[in-house]
């Protein structure tokens, strides 16, 4: 999608049929919270490659229940004011049609969020209770550092718990272990 600084808002609350007709644009991170626009800056080097090299390592370690994608959309939630968000890494089964815009949010095993400056109480807070409202069943948080950091969400009664905090190797309940000194 593309919007220009001089573009006009269209004065009301978004729902995806509005989100699907905006031009597209690459120059920045855009999402869609209850309707409304949120746009930041691309992701920094660090991130990028964080994440890259993370969704390398869910890949190589896949043995068939994943597959892991980046900077894929999620329908968070489908209303009026719809939410739509585009986490940096997610997994999804490997049976999920990948012809498709976009996934719900309950085709997604798993969403990784990548700390940067103008995102951390964004992923740490918001992220956090909106993917736990959509019933993702794990959210990870990674900062990047240094030294690399990875928080561990588990969904239980609705809400995340926090299982564990991980440095240098992560073996996460997905049944992986990751290398977290070799993703930044």
């Amino acid at each position: 999608m593309s919007l220009p600084l001089s573009a006009s808002w269209p004065g009301h609350l978004l729902d995806l049929a509005e989100w699907d007709a905006l031009p597209e644009d690459t120059s920045r991170q855009i999402e869609l919270a209850e309707g409304v626009l949120q746009v930041a800056p691309k992701p920094i080097p660090i991130h990028q490659r964080v994440a890259k090299r993370l969704t390398m390592q869910f890949d190589g370690a896949a043995a068939g229940r994943w597959e892991a994608f980046s900077e894929v959309e999620i329908v968070i939630e489908d209303a009026p004011a719809a939410t739509v968000r585009a986490p940096d890494v997610v997994l999804v089964r490997p049976d999920i049609p990948v012809t498709v815009p976009r996934w719900t949010a309950s085709e997604v095993l798993a969403a990784i969020e990548v700390l940067s400056p103008g995102s951390r109480r964004l992923d740490r807070i918001v992220k956090l209770h909106e993917y736990a409202d959509a019933g993702i069943p794990t959210y990870l948080v990674v900062d990047p550092g240094p030294p690399v950091e990875l928080t561990e969400f588990a969904l239980a009664d609705g809400a995340y718990r926090q299982v564990a905090v991980h440095r240098g190797t992560a073996a996460v309940q997905l049944g992986v272990t990751l290398d977290l000194d070799a993703l930044g």
